[in-house]
Parts: structure tokens; sequence; C-alpha cells
């Protein structure tokens, strides 16, 4: 069987730090710390592949639910993680790009993120999307409103919005949509995660909790990708 191409972007609702910790009996801190290294073995995956474009979701607007501990664990290590990586990130050539309302989180884990947008901006290798403060319902607010703006300001008629113009004011309005979603911790669901832009990605999920997930479980996902055929509603 011929394979087809590889995916030229990959999304990934990176699940299951805290069962990972659970299992071991350790606190659910400990899973999100493992979880860092398994991001770190997944990027040098896809730079190493060439594939383009890389979404990771870390951090969504629901998560501001758990407990306060838990949070402000998860926002020190994201600042710990920019500020850690950033030689990495320049080495490979990966630009950051964040995606939500990251002005919201706490002060330092903002600066973090706004300064390796800033110092990566000029590289042209993959494109390492960060969810962070992300909900897929929120950003389709946020598009409508603006879209609203262009209206009332006489710049766009309401019958000329279509899809691309909404596309356009979405957060990924510079990249392509995902080919390809890997889900890791056996869940079913899309967890209100790039809503608009998975409409024809091909799904792949694993109960491999997210910080045993290796490069060689990226490569099988990767492999069955290209063993399917991409319809787009057509036969």
């Amino acid at each position: 069987m011929e394979l087809g191409s590889l995916p030229r972007h990959i999304a990934i609702i990176m699940d299951g730090n805290g069962r990972w910790a659970q299992q071991r009996g350790l606190p659910r801190t400990f899973g999100h710390k493992e979880g860092m290294a398994a991001l770190r073995r997944t990027v040098e995956k896809v730079v190493e592949l060439k594939i383009p474009y890389l979404t990771v979701y870390a951090f969504s607007t629901e998560n501001w639910q758990r407990p306060h501990g838990e949070v402000s664990f998860l926002m020190g290590l994201i600042q710990e993680y920019m500020k850690k990586e950033i030689k990495a990130l320049e080495r490979n050539n990966i630009r950051i790009q964040i995606l939500g309302c990251p002005d919201s989180l706490p002060t330092g884990a903002y600066r973090a993120v706004v300064e390796a947008q800033k110092q990566t901006a000029h590289n042209t290798g993959t494109t390492l999307s960060v969810a962070l403060n992300y909900g897929g319902r929120a950003e389709l607010v946020v598009a409508a409103q603006k879209l609203a703006c262009d209206v009332l300001a006489g710049e766009l008629k309401w019958d000329q919005i279509d899809e691309e113009k909404l596309a356009a004011k979405l957060y990924t309005h510079q990249i392509p949509d995902p080919d390809l979603l890997i889900r890791t911790g056996g869940e079913m669901r899309l967890s209100n995660f790039l809503l608009w832009q998975l409409a024809y990605a091909e799904l792949w999920i694993t109960a491999t909790l997210w910080p045993d997930f290796t490069a060689e479980d990226l490569q099988e996902a990767i492999e069955d990708y290209r063993q399917r055929t991409r319809r787009f509603g057509k036969i």
C-alpha cells in the first residue's frame, strides 16, 4: 500500500498527567512535570520529521477551576518551560506562538510566553503553537465580535461574512488547520479544543497517558494517518 504524505499540521491534546501520577501514588504535579519531558520528546521528533506546524493544548479556559495549588504549579511550569527551552527552540529554528488569552496569566508566566514569542519570531522552521487560557467556544465568540465590529464600522457588510472571513479572525489565522489530532489518555472528546479548525482533521486516540508518550507513539500516529484517505465530504 502506497502511503500518503506526512501531515502538515499536528495538534495534540496532552491528556493523562494527573492519572499517570495517581497510578504511582504521587501528587498530580509530578505528572505535569513528566508531561513536560514528553512535550520535549515530541517537539524534537516533529522537528526531525520537518513537520511545519505543531499545536498543543497546554491550559484551557476551564482549567482555572482546578485546585489553586495545581493551577499555580502549572503556571510555574509554563514559565519554567519557556525559559529553559528557549535555547533549544532557537537551535532548532522553532517559532513559538501562543493561542488564547495569555494576558490573563499570572505576571511571571505572561512575561515568559511574551518573551519566548519575541525571541523566536524570526525563526522559520516548525511553528509550535501553545494553547494557553484557550477555549474553542471563546475563540469563536471573539471572532464573531470582531466581525460585528467590522460591520458596525462600515468595513464589511453582514452578507459578506463567510467561512474565510470568520477564519481570518481566529487565533490560528496565520496557520493551516490541523491535518491530524492526537489525543492521549484514551478520552473520546475534543474538550473545547480548536472546534472550528478540527472540522476535517483525522483523529488518533491512544490510551497511553501523556507522560509515557514517546517518539515511537508519534511515529505510529503519523503512519496510521498516512494510510487514510481524506475525502473532505467528497466521494
